[in-house]
């Protein structure tokens, strides 16, 4: 007998969720206009649309100088304020040995405030474990960055992936996101690679395609407000 795909059983489930825990409908983002100033509005970035083996793909980088650290670039779905709810994306970093960060930001205000969950794929097969429990990140600009969150609370807000994604690869990110928590889950794991307490204190904002420092790859942007 076929199994279902895990995706659509989590929909199922989430329908007929509690009312506590209901979803709006999915909202999925046009990639294709990403560039078009109306649908989209881009923050300290640059980025190109195409089609790749048939899915809509965008490589967004920060502008300035190629790996030049906390050069952050942004891309926001314009007339959308996101709370509470779950987000989805295809990602693709550059492999091993190039440094890439990449993720989503939401409870965005500007480019220098907003909570965020990114990856570094380059340190998802490191066999050194103070770099393969590092990930995947969360921060909360500007107070709480990457380099005071290590410092201050060391690997409590960064860890390991699991299952192992290929760093050369496309991989698939859920993050859910609740008033005090976001648990980040990376392909069909059925438990959560990461999951912090949230450090900002605003309530709302805007939400988006995030990089540091070098170019991602983006694709299949999905975003569920929780009702």
């Amino acid at each position: 007998m076929n199994r279902l795909p895990w995706r659509w059983v989590l929909g199922v489930l989430l329908a007929s969720a509690p009312h506590g825990l209901a979803r709006e409908k999915v909202i999925a983002p046009d990639l294709s206009q990403i560039n078009d100033g109306k649908t989209w509005s881009l923050i300290n970035a640059d980025c190109d649309t195409a089609m790749e083996a048939g899915k809509r793909v965008v490589r967004l980088r920060p502008r300035g100088k190629v790996n030049t650290p906390s050069n952050v670039g942004l891309a926001l779905v314009e007339g959308l304020e996101f709370a509470e709810g779950t987000l989805e994306i295809d990602l693709k970093g550059k492999g091993k040995f190039e440094r890439t960060f990449l993720g989503v930001a939401f409870n965005v205000e500007d480019g220098k405030t907003f909570e965020a969950v990114y990856f570094r794929p380059f340190n998802f097969m490191r066999e050194d474990n103070p770099f393969r429990f590092r990930a995947v990140q969360y921060v909360a600009w500007p107070e709480h960055t990457w380099e005071k969150l290590r410092t201050g609370k060391p690997g409590k807000y960064e860890s390991a992936v699991k299952p192992i994604p290929d760093p050369t690869g496309w991989f698939h990110a859920r993050i859910e996101v609740t008033k005090q928590k976001v648990s980040v889950w990376v392909d069909d794991a059925t438990e959560p690679c990461l999951v912090v307490d949230r450090l900002a204190n605003r309530e709302k904002g805007k939400v988006g395609l995030w990089v540091d420092s070098n170019e991602g790859a983006f694709s299949n942007l999905k975003i569920q407000p929780a009702k």
